[in-house]
């Protein structure tokens, strides 16, 4: 990018300039302090529920004044990647541009914003492969089973599949490995390190399999309505609903990419307490021997399959043993 096409030449602190004079919203390029590049979203006010902000690496998501009135801003901490950035912004103002009114291109434009930030972290613009689909339906069920009968906030702080944790969901004193498969499918289920049925200090582990069909079909639930029923959990509790943004996003999941025509069908679920003698690699492997993927027969683990209320279970956390 050169001189003369850098849209934040030449401003100074107490300027701006308009990114599209015949756009329908107030989007503008500015400098903040440190001659920090940024775009500002001009706001009326601020919205009864503004979105929250996530916290981005090397990108600052804020709400600050200009003049007399509110603005969301998008700030670059690192210049050295201008370029990109400028990129960025003029995606993120399409996106705006393309809202109904000022409050869905405040939306649009923090979304949006937040998706080139998965992108630029290795996310796919494809979206998430059927197989991908089909564990997030099975984590956001048992999520949802969390959520209703224990507390959103003990739900969404137990989820930890997005954040690459060996267990999906770990509470105090007990683990849960959440696995999905075809109802179709051979017995097997994918284990995809030797650390997801490991054993873990003063934890009960449980595996809990979904049996999940699909189809492309009009009957049934799309994988945004899946993430849409599960959003609902979290909506009263902004603490909540922001470990529930960073987390559903963190997982792969995109609101822009197209998952309209894949219906998912929830069907019975089995729940396998691991204990010792359950069918698994044990840890530590052999040195040497790493990054080990293997197929787990569920009809080798018949024998541990339980019955227990596994809410309950977390419920009472450890025991005293």
């Amino acid at each position: 990018m050169t001189a003369t096409t850098d849209p934040w030449d030449k401003l100074t602190n107490d300027e701006a300039r308009r990114v599209n004079v015949a756009g329908h919203f107030d989007f503008f390029w500015i400098v903040l302090e440190k001659n920090t590049p940024g775009l500002m979203l001009r706001l009326p006010q601020l919205p009864l529920s503004p979105p929250k902000l996530p916290k981005l690496k090397n990108l600052s998501l804020s709400f600050r004044k200009a003049g007399a009135s509110p603005a969301f801003v998008v700030a670059l901490n690192e210049r050295s990647q201008i370029e990109i950035f400028e990129t960025l912004c003029r995606d993120v103002v399409a996106a705006g541009e393309a809202a109904e009114n000022v409050e869905d291109a405040l939306l649009r434009a923090a979304q949006r914003t937040q998706r080139w930030y998965y992108l630029l972290r290795g996310g796919s613009e494809r979206g998430l492969s059927v197989e991908e689909q089909r564990g997030l339906v099975g984590e956001l069920a048992f999520l949802r089973e969390v959520a209703a009968g224990i507390s959103p906030e003990a739900a969404i702080e137990a989820w930890k599949g997005p954040s690459k944790s060996s267990k999906d969901f770990e509470f105090i004193g007990c683990c849960v490995e959440v696995k999905a498969r075809r109802v179709a499918a051979k017995p097997f289920v994918s284990i995809s390190s030797e650390e997801q049925l490991a054993d873990v200090e003063g934890c009960r582990l449980f595996l809990k399999v979904w049996n999940i069909s699909s189809a492309i079909s009009p009957d049934g639930f799309s994988l945004h309505d899946h993430v849409k029923m599960t959003a609902a959990y979290f909506e009263n509790s902004v603490s909540a609903f922001d470990q529930w943004e960073e987390a559903i996003f963190a997982a792969g999941y995109d609101p822009d990419n197209d998952y309209s025509d894949r219906r998912w069908h929830l069907g019975s679920s089995q729940t396998y307490e691991i204990t010792d003698g359950f069918p698994r690699l044990a840890v530590p492997l052999p040195f040497g021997v790493e990054m080990v993927r293997y197929s787990l027969s569920l009809e080798a683990c018949a024998e541990f399959e339980t019955t227990s209320d596994l809410i309950k279970v977390i419920k009472d956390g450890p025991s005293d043993e």
